[in-house]
């Protein structure tokens, strides 16, 4: 007795012990967590505020330096006027611009060669110095450009660049303006940084341009510094921590200026940054040092009051334990102590029904077990009925009496289905006279239960035959007192060969185990039937065999006075065949970059390849893609892309095939069509127009539904007339018709041009389409690839004749076709 005392005390002490260090394991913990993730916070959050402070000052700072830069280039464009034809006149235009921009030090002009024809300065002006700067940057890539701006250099420590600007008018020269970049310094003042910041404007590689008054001296290299080596790298992140120039710890922003690629950069000492910081870690540890006194005190005082219930809790399970399942535990704490011995206590009242009860339950399996095993024996009674008769008059009624047994349904019907006079007939009856009359003996297929199972090849049950109006068994089984109707499809690999039909007299749900069971029934039924059928009609394919052997004997010396006929025969045929294959697989060569229709005539034409060969031939090009495509790309899963794709190309498809246009290539969300090409068309402009009019106002709903799925995508359309070289391209595995030419480039430039739901076309596709047509002209555009600006029209909208001569045309050509 003095044994167990000493190991209840000792349990208690442990356990109590084991309370306090826990609960001050636990306060201390939570303190001491919760002191890190609000030093942590506190250290994003102050980071974060001062790291946006300076990115905000940065994009000031570089807008700032981008607009000054773009209003030089402004009134560096005013002297390139084209009305200053002599150089006297350029003199005075470049003087009148030092005195009036003291940050340009000098101008100079090339002429459409690249040689220097005029130079002024402050101090002086220089007329006719012919050096040759064809091939300097300053004057090739503002032919190429219309402006250019050169890199930085520096002179004395003073950082200058040029800016330079193409003249009005063909081949007529460049103005290049030196700058002095001093005056960036003016965008860094100690108002603009701060009194804790300095900054600092970078070239491309890492040079200082321009500082504020605790900034990096002007001309310094810091391309090594982390931050800055981020920021002038191709497509790098910007850093937000990294190193100043005396080799300390910084916060750090950096903005791009876009037109000359420098990077403006804000920078803070990290040490005067985080002050805040330390202030804060001495308040968390003298919280924790009260957190813990307390958490002592409180820890002692729950301990103890915890020991009484749950030792009453340990010998309630132990009494649980051995058997006495009477017992009930008695704690109220009103927490989850006493919520815990309810549930001791619950568990034992349910284990003592469950004893109770167990007796009834293995009763209840046993039935079911008998269920099943007399269920298997029916089954394979069923079997050996099918397999040891070929007669269905022998086999069907007990297949019946079977599966009436076996589900203690009322009456089951069996249907055989005649696919000639495609009914369904009633062969055999179970529970119901079969020799009454009615709808329900020959059922003809159509919109009945029999037919819909047959189709759908599984069961269909109806718990309640008053409601299904229109079926033919309906009043028959009704009129015999049935409601319920479960139908089992007869069908195998070879198609339909009747219905096995269960019918009760309650209505109710049929359950699934029965179904499954009458599958298997109607799996016998199909065996037998298949069988009879393939005995039958071997036997009167045998009383043929016997009928036609006589004949056979007969015409024997007729067949060998054909055989040489035959082989005669034979050669022509193969000739013919290989003719044949011949014209098939040029047929699959025309149809994988044909349309069908397309591929069709020059199959049947008396010279196709004719069709396919190079040649040149005015076609009318239509172009068209989505806008946003690409964004839309990157921002969204690939099987949502492929989803718009599939939708958007089968849109199009549509239209292309009715307005019999050649499909050239697709990328993406890209397409090309041809229009008289390689089948000519006399209204082949008036075809595109109106398959484009109507692609827009078909891929326009289309948006609106992406618009509704998050999706921002517009469709643009650009069509150009114009000559091209047409003809196959690829190899032997994979041709494609093509057509080469600028008016294709011509068709992609108008495209990408259009704004969404816009279509533009070329003055001359107009000029074919105008009586036609409503639209508008567009400013003249200067496309790539293409010297002198293009004359453009935006198609608005269809009139009603070009409708009707259209739809004309398609329909003469098809009647051609």
């Amino acid at each position: 007795m003095a044994g167990a005392n000493d190991k209840t005390r000792f349990l208690r002490e442990g356990l109590f012990a084991k309370y306090v260090v826990s609960l001050v394991g636990l306060v201390v913990f939570v303190l001491a967590v919760n002191g890190a993730m609000e030093t942590w916070i506190s250290y994003r959050a102050t980071k974060t505020q001062l790291t946006g402070g300076l990115e905000d000052k940065t994009q000031a700072a570089a807008r700032r330096i981008e607009q000054s830069i773009s209003e030089l280039e402004r009134q560096i464009s005013w002297v390139t006027r084209a009305s200053q034809d002599t150089l006297e006149k350029r003199r005075a235009d470049y003087a009148q611009l030092l005195h009036q921009v003291s940050v340009v030090n000098q101008l100079f002009q090339l002429n459409g060669d690249g040689r220097e024809v005029l130079r002024v300065s402050r101090q002086s002006t220089t007329t006719g110095g012919n050096a040759d700067l064809s091939r300097d940057m300053r004057f090739t890539d503002t032919v190429a450009r219309g402006v250019s701006y050169a890199p930085a250099w520096f002179s004395d420590r003073t950082p200058f660049m040029s800016i330079s600007v193409a003249h009005s008018g063909f081949n007529a020269g460049v103005t290049v303006a030196e700058i002095d970049l001093g005056f960036l310094s003016d965008f860094l003042s100690d108002a603009q940084v701060g009194k804790a910041a300095f900054a600092y404007v970078v070239d491309p590689r890492g040079r200082v341009l321009a500082t504020s008054a605790r900034g990096p001296d002007v001309g310094k290299d810091l391309s090594k510094l982390p931050q800055v080596a981020a920021a002038i790298s191709p497509g790098g992140a910007p850093e937000t921590s990294g190193t100043d120039f005396n080799g300390h710890e910084v916060l750090s922003a950096a903005s791009t200026v876009p037109k000359l690629g420098w990077n403006v950069m804000f920078e803070q000492p990290t040490t005067q940054a985080l002050t805040p910081i330390r202030d804060q870690l001495v308040r968390i540890a003298l919280l924790i040092g009260m957190g813990l006194m307390v958490a002592i005190l409180a820890g002692t005082l729950l301990a103890r009051r915890m020991i009484i219930p749950i030792t009453a809790l340990r010998d309630g399970a132990h009494k649980l334990g051995e058997g006495d399942f009477s017992h009930r535990i008695d704690v109220h704490t009103s927490d989850e102590l006493e919520d815990l011995a309810g549930q001791f206590n619950r568990m034992a009242t349910q284990l003592q029904e469950t004893y109770s009860n167990l007796e009834t339950k293995v009763e209840e399996r046993t039935r079911d077990l008998a269920q099943s095993n007399h269920e298997l024996k029916v089954l394979e009674e069923v079997g050996r009925a099918v397999s040891s008769s070929l007669d269905l008059n022998a086999v069907l009624p007990t297949i019946a009496a079977r599966a009436i047994e076996i589900t203690h349904a009322d009456a089951v019907l069996i249907y055989g289905y005649d696919a000639e006079t495609r009914r369904f007939n009633l062969v055999e009856a179970g529970g119901i006279d079969r020799s009454a009359e009615g709808a329900h003996v020959t059922i003809d297929e159509g919109e009945n239960i029999l037919s819909d199972a047959a189709r759908s090849g599984e069961p269909i049950a109806l718990a309640d035959l008053e409601q299904a109006a229109g079926q033919p068994l309906r009043d028959a089984a009704i009129a015999a007192g049935f409601h319920s109707v479960l139908v089992v499809p007869l069908v195998d690999q070879q198609g339909t060969l009747g219905a096995l039909v269960v019918l009760r007299r309650a209505g109710g749900e049929f359950a699934g185990s029965l179904i499954g069971l009458m599958r298997t029934f109607a799996n016998q039924a199909v065996l037998a039937m298949r069988n009879a059928r393939l005995f039958t009609e071997v036997d009167h394919k045998s009383h043929a065999l016997e009928a036609a052997h006589e004949t056979v004997r007969a015409q024997a010396d007729k067949l060998r006075v054909q055989t040489e006929q035959l082989k005669d025969w034979n050669k022509s045929l193969e000739e013919r065949v290989r003719t044949q294959l011949g014209e098939i697989e040029r047929i699959r060569k025309l149809e994988r970059f044909l349309a069908p229709q397309v591929a069709q005539l020059i199959a049947s034409s008396d010279s196709p390849e004719g069709l396919l060969t190079s040649q040149r031939r005015e076609v009318t090009v239509v172009f068209c893609d989505l806008r946003g495509f690409t964004a839309f790309t990157e921002a969204t899963e690939p099987e949502e892309a492929m989803n718009v794709l599939r939708e958007y190309h089968a849109a199009l498809g549509k239209l292309i095939f009715k307005y019999e246009g050649t499909l050239d290539k697709y990328a993406g969300d890209g397409v090309m069509i041809l229009f008289n090409a390689p089948i000519q068309f006399e209204d082949h402009t008036q075809r595109a127009v109106k398959m484009a009019v109507e692609m827009r106002d078909t891929i326009g709903p289309l948006t609106e539904r992406w618009r509704n799925r998050g999706h921002s995508l517009g469709f643009g359309i650009g069509i150009a007339l114009g000559y091209a070289t047409l003809g196959q391209v690829g190899f032997e595995q994979r041709l494609e018709y093509a057509a080469i030419g600028s008016v294709t480039n011509l068709a992609s430039r108008l495209c990408s041009e259009a704004k969404p739901n816009q279509i533009v076309v070329s003055r001359r596709v107009y000029g074919m389409v105008e009586p036609w047509v409503e639209a508008r002209a567009l400013d003249d555009l200067q496309l790539k690839g293409f010297n002198h600006p293009v004359l453009a029209m935006e198609i608005l909208s269809l009139r009603e004749e070009v409708e009707n001569v259209v739809d004309a045309a398609a329909a003469a050509a098809r009647r051609r076709g």
